[in-house]
């Protein structure tokens, strides 16, 4: 069973990616319009969402204090410059932060679907579940996207440097102890380094599985099998103490004075989640070409069934993060909360809604779970959704209350998704989409719920 990008697919993937380029020039371009020298005429024309500017020696409703600015991103160190030069200067580098922010937001979304992919699927050999061998190769697909996507994101915020992480930004550091305080881990150099580590194990542990998994399907016993296990359940220990650093460093830190120390848990059912609704619309679709003969209604179900349990697991995780906060109401930690309420209230709220009451009420039904179009229908809500999640973790530390999901944004999807198809539908043509040497591939191939 063997299968073979098609040209329609393969030349769809590169529009998304060439339109998507287009877009995110776009949005450099655009951003680059507005300097020091037209900032105050372009606030003085703007409408700025229906707030008019007050008096002359005063800021705006948005501007509120020098001091007070997106505290801990140094504009204190300006106040001697007066509120309005101080505002000015910040609205400026939040229109210059935007376009990388949005290039960043797709960029990790895309690397999260395949790392949340790498971690089921280790957990399948580790558990040795008889139920899912037969999906083996679609995981393997995607998680060719884990070692390119993780690069993209390092490139990215070497690129960008202080328009994304203001602890990059020596002027900042200099005037703030609470990041001088954390600069044994948040440097430029460390940060690499760990990033480096990070993905070098993903990417081994994806090599050498997927090197066993196809040397298995020829092989007359099962050493290659036990080995997968062995490397898989190590992976598993590895994977919990690198995600959740990971999680620190490349979301986190985006507002060096908050944390949260359920955060790594909190972004790995998100990338958990999405990376099964990814397996489930990929195995559909391959199932729909008249692929993946032995992918039965039961195994959509499970992996409805899955999708459901982790969306439940999710909004579990961010109320517990949110009322938790909320509840202690302790200034440094609230402020995180306060932002997106007050700046973001539609994708903080509708987040909510698409992650949870959706997943809830359309899977929530055991029969729904089998009829693909209905799975397809939630996996395209629950992936946007979770697109909005990480919108929410990056955007109100970079662009402020400026934000808008307009061309950078979306350029950005479209090139990271035409990426995203182009590798992964590429490395599932390269073996047979059955792993038929498993041991457990017959009752993978008879299950049934």
């Amino acid at each position: 069973m063997e299968y073979k990008i098609s040209n329609r697919l393969k030349i769809g993937a590169i529009i998304l990616i060439i339109l998507g380029a287009l877009g995110v020039f776009y949005g450099f371009m655009d951003s680059h319009k507005v300097t020091e020298d037209n900032i105050t005429e372009f606030l003085a024309n703007e409408d700025h969402h229906g707030d008019e500017h007050v008096e002359e020696g005063h800021v705006d409703s948005h501007g509120k204090t020098a001091s007070h600015v997106e505290e801990g991103h140094g504009d204190e160190a300006h106040a001697e410059a007066g509120h309005k030069m101080t505002h000015e200067e910040h609205v400026l580098h939040q229109i210059h932060n935007r376009p990388y922010a949005a290039l960043y937001v797709a960029a990790f979304f895309f690397f999260m679907i395949a790392l949340g992919v790498l971690a089921f699927y280790a957990i399948q050999y580790a558990a040795q579940a008889g139920w899912s061998p037969v999906l083996f190769r679609v995981m393997e697909g995607i998680t060719s996207y884990v070692l390119p996507g993780g690069l993209i994101v390092l490139a990215i915020v070497f690129v960008a440097d202080k328009h994304l992480f203001v602890w990059l930004d020596p002027e900042v550091v200099a005037h703030d102890t609470l990041i001088q305080g954390k600069e044994s881990w948040l440097n430029k150099p460390w940060f690499f380094i760990r990033g480096f580590i990070f993905l070098g194990g993903w990417s081994l542990y994806r090599y050498f599985s997927r090197k066993f998994s196809v040397a298995q399907d020829s092989a007359n016993d099962n050493r290659n099998f036990k080995k997968n296990f062995r490397i898989s359940a190590a992976f598993l220990v590895f994977y919990i103490y690198t995600e959740s650093m990971m999680s620190w460093d490349w979301i986190m830190s985006v507002d060096p004075h908050w944390f949260s120390t359920l955060f790594g848990w909190y972004v790995f059912a998100s990338m958990f989640v999405s990376g099964i609704t990814v397996i489930a619309l990929i195995t559909i679709y391959l199932k729909s070409k008249g692929l993946l003969e032995f992918v039965n209604d039961s195994h959509i179900h499970d992996l409805a069934k899955f999708m459901f349990g982790i969306s439940i697991f999710w909004t579990y995780l961010w109320f517990s993060q949110f009322m938790l906060i909320w509840y202690s109401n302790i200034p440094e930690e609230v402020t995180y909360f306060v932002t997106r309420i007050e700046d973001y209230k539609l994708p903080f709220f509708g987040m909510v809604a698409m992650n949870f009451v959706f997943p809830l009420l359309l899977l929530m039904n055991s029969d729904y779970k089998r009829i693909p179009w209905f799975v397809v229908m939630t996996g395209i809500v629950i992936l946007c959704g979770h697109y909005i999640d990480v919108f929410n973790m990056i955007m109100p530390a970079t662009v402020g209350d400026r934000w808008f999901i307009g061309i950078p944004e979306i350029g950005a999807i479209l090139l990271f998704g035409g990426l995203f198809m182009l590798i992964v539908f590429n490395a599932l043509g390269k073996y047979p989409l059955l792993a038929k040497g498993n041991p457990f591939m017959k009752e993978s191939e008879h299950f049934h719920y």
